[in-house]
């Protein structure tokens, strides 16, 4: 099998300034790979005026990291904001650009298309979006094997955008678009065991699991407690990193935070984040002005202080596969208390090193936490368990193994 650098593309729907945990993991994988010496094509949204001024501010790496390789390359695809999401982009149909076109000049070797349900436009059901499978044309042109790394719950994503009532109108038809959709790649992979079950159960095609998905064990780690943001604060702290979404059920947190603090005194519940829910938030968390902070973006040392400052990690999300967040608190040595929900139970093993609660039941929830918070020896175990629990999905081993992954996939495209 040969170990000459491979020629790759990836083309994902989401990057930096674009703050999503896909977004870090693309830049993650795209520089990981350029330092093995590979060759990147990396196909990116654009950032221009239509967004939100905060976007195209934020601290976050991304190209500028990237350039400095000789061996990196890029292009950025036009786009508009997301129709439900002003803040993420949507590619603009491929009457204005041409990834066929992009893939010719470059060859690739193999093509891996990150949140290509996305970029097809399934987000806003086909209302934006490219208007045809990413890569799949130069992919039956040229015989290259096209990979989709699935991220998102596509699925539950539409539901909470929709309501109930019209998603059941439109649920019929899922399991017909998920298996046109996914027939159309060589190979979908699932960071999840439990997400790729789901969406076998629903003619997901050419599938499989493959623990692609880390975490930077080097950059989250407990000694980031010299960063801690709050040093003079010594209440148990509950900390929730994430979008603030409707899907990523942040709003249940401020049914929690009560009824944990009538139990734990000076409880104090961190919020990391923005979106589009982030002024009702705000508002709703006046109502304990010295109990619950609204923090904003958080970037660099100060995220990882706060991580590591945690008392536990709060999760209330149904709708994660493989939860970045849920990996980083583990990571740097902090319980997590998350909603059963695909992925989540190969994260947070109940006792060891957090708990998992009943999804959309905030008692329960803050049964867990208060159980934590009340017994100074099980959170401490459940603290030292948290690193070890995750330490096998380190960003470099994940990464090592897909490497091999993609050299046994192109081997055998070649002998076709």
């Amino acid at each position: 099998m040969s170990k000459q650098p491979l020629r790759l593309a990836i083309a994902t729907g989401l990057y930096a300034p674009f703050l999503t945990g896909v977004s870090v993991a693309v830049h993650q994988r795209a520089r990981w790979f350029l330092q093995q010496g590979h060759q990147v094509f990396l196909i990116h949204p654009q950032i221009n005026d239509r967004y939100p001024p905060n976007v195209g501010k934020r601290p976050m790496p991304g190209l500028d990291e990237l350039q400095q390789y000789p061996n990196f390359t890029s292009y950025a695809f036009p786009t508009k904001p997301l129709i439900f999401y002003k803040s993420l982009p949507q590619p603009l149909n491929h009457r204005h650009w041409s990834d066929t076109k992009l893939l010719e000049a470059f060859k690739p070797d193999v093509v891996l298309v990150e949140e290509a349900a996305q970029m097809r436009g399934l987000y806003s059901l086909f209302l934006q979006g490219y208007g045809r499978p990413i890569a799949v044309e130069y992919g039956k042109k040229t015989g290259t094997p096209t990979i989709s790394l699935f991220h998102t719950d596509i699925v539950a994503y539409i539901q909470y955008y929709l309501g109930n009532q019209l998603f059941s109108l439109i649920r019929p038809f899922i399991p017909t678009l998920v298996k046109q959709f996914s027939n159309s790649y060589s190979l979908s992979l699932f960071s999840s065991k439990e997400q790729l079950a789901k969406y076998e159960k629903i003619k997901c095609q050419r599938s499989e699991y493959f623990p692609y998905q880390g975490v930077d064990c080097e950059k989250f780690k407990p000694e980031n407690i010299i960063y801690n943001p709050i040093p003079n604060d010594n209440r148990p702290t509950l900390l929730f990193v994430g979008r603030i979404t409707a899907e990523k059920n942040v709003p249940q947190l401020l049914d929690i935070y009560p009824l944990v603090a009538d139990k734990i005194k000076d409880v104090h519940l961190i919020i990391v984040g923005s979106g589009p829910i982030e002024e009702e938030i705000k508002r709703r968390a006046q109502e304990f002005p010295s109990g619950v902070t609204v923090w904003g973006e958080s970037h660099g040392k100060e995220l990882l202080g706060l991580y590591a400052r945690a008392d536990l990690f709060v999760n209330a999300s149904i709708t994660e596969n493989f939860c970045t967040s849920n990996n980083e608190a583990l990571a740097s040595g902090t319980p997590v208390v998350a909603a059963v929900a695909p992925s989540t139970a190969e994260q947070v093993t109940p006792g060891h090193n957090g708990f998992l609660a009943e999804p959309n039941n905030p008692e329960d929830f803050a049964k867990k936490i208060i159980q934590i918070l009340e017994n100074p020896q099980l959170k401490e175990q459940m603290s030292k368990n948290a690193r070890p629990s995750i330490i096998e999905f380190d960003w470099a081993a994940c990464m090592e193994k897909l490497e091999l992954k993609l050299y046994q996939i192109v081997a055998e495209s070649q002998k076709k």
